[in-house]
């Protein structure tokens, strides 16, 4: 499985794909300011958790290279508070952020030449961590999938919103890659259509059979018999196992369990919140009205309607078969066995907002 180059360092410089013109143009912006990059996490040119937490500790590090030598570490934290309030709910934002913080902290008698070159060092070997956690994730849960038969997600947690090969659609294609015969239906994902512009192309690219359907239409395949596996990504799992997920997602969890099909999530440790016991603490991003009023700049509902656009809902544990992660799967009993494989990787996610927050 070939990686889709979503985020990376080069040369000094932050590239990212601009997801926001796929599937028509494949287009790579070159960032040189910091501020630009929060402005590309807020505008969803890069999008997904893991994603985000590359791409922060990556503008990070970029902006370390211009901060004033007499004021670097006081410069740096207002740094890393403006990268916090580029959006609430994807906990991987917050725990780069954290880390990069951390390494501040904790080497502030080095020069300030040496703590520049240590954060971008640091970003990355987020980078490459996330890199090897997709591969090891997407091994363990190739292992739950049928050996035949069609799996549905929603949303996009591929290579586009990972650093890697992708959490679900990397659990997907790297059972098609052990021998499974199994094609895809991908969810559009309204109100960005991240399923039908974003999950598809990378399934076409793959050479993954993947048929697009609108949100609702799940249930009446899975009532025809035509769906066996659910695998969907998350932007901040609680402590209890409740995912928080793209808008939608709960409604499939609730199908899921009606007909008696596995749910299955893919969460890098990264996404795993333990300060966050459920998920009623988890935020909430409100996202601009005319995400759902217009579409392609035409408005598609009568002027001066309400709108409510919240970017995702929180599925609760009970519906989870499964969350699969770098380091293990867990079957239930989440609060324990979550805890166990976060702490497996090294030091827990920190504390993040937790009031509903709008984005803009």
């Amino acid at each position: 499985m070939k990686k889709v180059r979503t985020v990376e360092w080069k040369n000094g410089r932050v590239v990212m794909l601009d997801q926001r013109l796929l599937p028509n143009r494949e287009v790579y912006r070159i960032y040189k300011d910091p501020k630009d990059v929060i402005a590309a996490i807020r505008d969803l040119v890069v999008r997904g958790a893991p994603a985000i937490g590359v791409s922060a500790a990556m503008g990070l590090a970029l902006g370390a290279q211009k901060l004033p030598k007499d004021r670097f570490a006081k410069e740096f934290e207002k740094l890393c508070r403006a990268f916090a309030a580029a959006r609430p709910t994807a906990v991987n934002l917050f725990w780069a952020i954290e880390r990069m913080r951390r390494l501040v902290e904790a080497n502030g008698q080095l020069s300030v030449e040496t703590l520049r070159k240590m954060l971008e060092a640091e970003a990355i070997a987020i980078y490459r961590e996330d890199l090897d956690a997709n591969r090891r994730l997407s091994e363990f849960g190739a292992e739950l999938l049928p050996s035949k038969g069609t799996v549905l997600t929603h949303c996009n947690a591929g290579g586009l919103a990972t650093a890697g090969i992708g959490t679900a659609l990397g659990v997907i294609l790297a059972a098609r890659d052990a021998g499974k015969k199994l094609s895809v239906f991908a969810d559009e994902t309204r109100p960005v259509l991240q399923g039908a512009r974003l999950t598809a192309w990378e399934l076409k690219k793959a050479r993954a059979p993947v048929t697009v359907i609108t949100d609702n239409m799940a249930g009446h395949f899975m009532q025809q018999g035509m769906i066996d596996a659910v695998v969907v990504g998350t932007d901040r799992t609680a402590a209890n196992g409740d995912v928080a997920n793209k808008i939608g997602t709960y409604a499939v969890a609730v199908l899921a369990a009606r007909h008696g099909i596995p749910f299955y999530v893919a969460a890098p440790t990264t996404s795993i919140d333990l300060n966050c016991p459920d998920g009623s603490k988890i935020p909430i991003e409100e996202r601009a009205a005319d995400e759902v009023s217009h579409f392609h700049g035409k408005p598609s509902t009568p002027k001066g309607v309400k709108v409510a656009n919240p970017a995702f809902d929180v599925t609760p544990a009970k519906l989870v078969t499964a969350i699969i992660t770098e380091n293990g799967v867990a079957k239930g009993g989440y609060k324990r066995n979550l805890a166990k494989l976060v702490r497996a990787s090294g030091p827990v996610a920190p504390a993040a907002p937790r009031k509903r927050t709008k984005a803009r």
